[in-house]
């Protein structure tokens, strides 16, 4: 019988649950809007200052130039006179060589390795020779600009060759949502032995998940489950009470778990551009990435043994215990809805999420017949089905193995 039936008559216990909850609930959305008066009151001091400042800039230029102004031209009037006149002919080969790695910089800039727009430049510090993870930009990389595709953040790129084929807005700072339990997903798998091991839920874990609104599994306070029951867990219904107690169990607590994740970060090459707050996706202002970012760490999690199958299960129960004798079963929604969609190919592996800072998004690993693979990645778009559209879309469009798409 369901709890919300109206002849159903809690326990004293329940009651007392259900109290405690609401009253975490309640605390919690108050110091949110304590957060948020902080927030706005540090943001309007900001903008005096900013204010006050640029007032005291145009009345100093108003006045004319300082003494230190004057004495840096008169420097530079030295030095260029020096360099026109007195440069030995071992200075203008330094110069010469100079001059060389100046337009190989540019050149770099202009081919997306340096930080900057979002269209035509990647976050600075992600080092694309040096992992087998990450995705160069080449002469072919076009941007992605296809009607069909409507979320505001996305991407496709070639995993085989490991080489960008087309993006939009790719390295734009987002936060993740529950992409982050790819992130989670990958760290736990690195760190466990014995998947069959078990674990026992507490009130704190369970809770979690209800505090914060988080989709879950459905465990309880005191139900002993495996760590692949919390793996499975943590992808296909995207638990949150999976995901904090698969960190929990790998190291001890969500706060230790998420240094290992953001360690991975730096080992990705991505600390530049990257860093996580929580294992679960959770919005805060310093949970952040780039899809960009999101497509290297599925590429990563979709090369591990394990974290491939994970990401590419349908459908898993979990284990029978007492106070679910028949275990729960579970689903990744995004498969399951992909699968009849025409493509080419097969979906692999994906991952969705949402939060309202940046709407539904999705990261998908596709395998194209010819066994070629992809990566795909997006954020904002309107609705859960709109980014499973977009990313029939993408593939079909990005992935097919033509070039016509160069043309719009």
């Amino acid at each position: 019988m369901s709890r919300q039936h109206a002849d159903y008559e809690y326990t004293p216990e329940q009651r007392k649950r259900m109290e405690m909850r609401k009253k975490r609930v309640a605390l919690r959305r108050k110091k949110e809007r304590q957060k948020r008066l902080l927030f706005a009151a540090w943001i309007l001091i900001f903008i005096l200052i900013c204010i006050g400042g640029i007032s005291s800039l145009r009345k100093k230029n108003k006045d004319g130039k300082t003494d230190e102004t004057i004495q840096a031209n008169q420097m530079t009037n030295a030095e260029m006179a020096s360099a026109n006149g007195d440069t030995t002919a071992k200075d203008a080969d330094q110069l010469q060589e100079a001059d060389a790695q100046n337009g190989a910089d540019t050149q770099q800039t202009e081919d997306g390795s340096a930080a900057g727009s979002s269209d035509s430049t990647q976050a600075e510090g992600t080092a694309l020779d040096s992992s087998a993870y990450q995705f160069a930009k080449t002469d072919a990389t076009v941007g992605l600009n296809s009607a069909e595709v409507t979320s505001t953040y996305a991407l496709v790129a070639n995993a085989t060759t490991n080489q960008m084929v087309a993006q939009k807005n790719a390295y734009d700072r987002i936060n993740p949502a529950s992409m982050t339990k790819i992130l989670t997903l990958l760290v736990a798998c690195e760190n466990i032995t014995n998947p069959d091991d078990t674990f026992t839920m507490t009130l704190d874990i369970t809770d979690y998940a209800y505090v914060h609104d988080c989709s879950s599994v459905g465990f309880l306070d005191g139900e002993t489950v495996t760590v692949k029951d919390l793996l499975y867990g943590t992808i296909l219904p995207s638990g949150g009470d999976a995901a904090v107690g698969l960190a929990t169990y790998v190291a001890g607590s969500q706060e230790a778990f998420v240094e290992k994740m953001n360690q991975k970060l730096a080992d990705l090459g991505l600390s530049q551009t990257a860093h996580f707050t929580n294992c679960v996706g959770l919005y805060d202002e310093n949970h952040y990435c780039t899809i960009y970012d999101m497509a290297v760490i599925l590429n990563a999690a979709m090369k591990n043994e394990q974290c491939r199958e994970i990401l590419n299960t349908r459908t898993y129960t979990t284990s029978a215990t007492e106070q679910h004798p028949e275990g729960i079963t579970v689903s990744n929604w995004f498969l399951r809805r992909i699968e009849d969609k025409d493509m080419g190919g097969t979906i692999m592996g994906a991952k969705t999420g949402y939060v309202v800072q940046s709407g539904n998004c999705a990261a998908s690993f596709y395998k194209r017949d010819d066994g070629t693979e992809f990566v795909c990645v997006t954020a904002d778009a309107h609705s859960g089905w709109r980014a499973i559209y977009d990313h029939v879309a993408a593939y079909n469009i990005y992935a097919a193995g033509n070039t016509s798409y160069t043309k719009q």
